[in-house]
C-alpha cells in the first residue's frame, strides 16, 4: 500500500513486478497519474489505484536509450557530433601499387 504522493519526475519500483518507471503527469482535475514504463509504454492509474499500489522509491536507470528503444548499434557516442568522410580530400589519394616498378 503506497501512501506516498507521486511526484512528476520520480521513479518508483513495482514490489509485485519489479517494473521501473517515472511519474510524468498529474491531472488533479481527474484524479489521474500517467507513468512511464522503462520500456517506453505509459500506464494510467487513478488515485486510489495508486494507493493500492506497493511501491518502492527507485533511482533513475543509468541508460537513458532504454524508452526510446535505442541499441548500442545506433551510435557508439550518440553525445559525439558527426564529422563524415565524404568531404576529407585524403580520402581520394591513391597510393602506389607494391608492384609496379619505378621510373628513373
Amino acid at each position: 500500500m503506497t501512501l506516498e504522493r507521486p511526484a512528476i519526475g520520480q521513479w518508483y519500483k513495482e514490489a509485485e513486478s519489479a517494473a521501473l518507471f517515472e511519474v510524468v503527469a498529474i491531472d488533479a482535475h481527474s484524479s489521474a497519474i500517467e507513468v512511464q514504463y522503462l520500456d517506453g509504454e505509459i500506464a494510467e492509474f487513478d488515485t486510489e489505484s495508486w494507493g493500492e499500489l506497493i511501491l518502492f522509491p527507485a533511482a533513475e536507470p543509468e541508460d537513458w536509450r532504454s524508452p526510446y528503444e535505442l541499441s548500442d548499434e545506433d551510435g557508439i557516442d550518440p553525445d559525439q557530433p558527426l564529422h563524415p568522410d565524404w568531404g576529407n580530400p585524403v580520402n581520394n589519394i591513391e597510393p602506389d601499387s607494391l608492384w609496379e616498378r619505378e621510373d628513373y
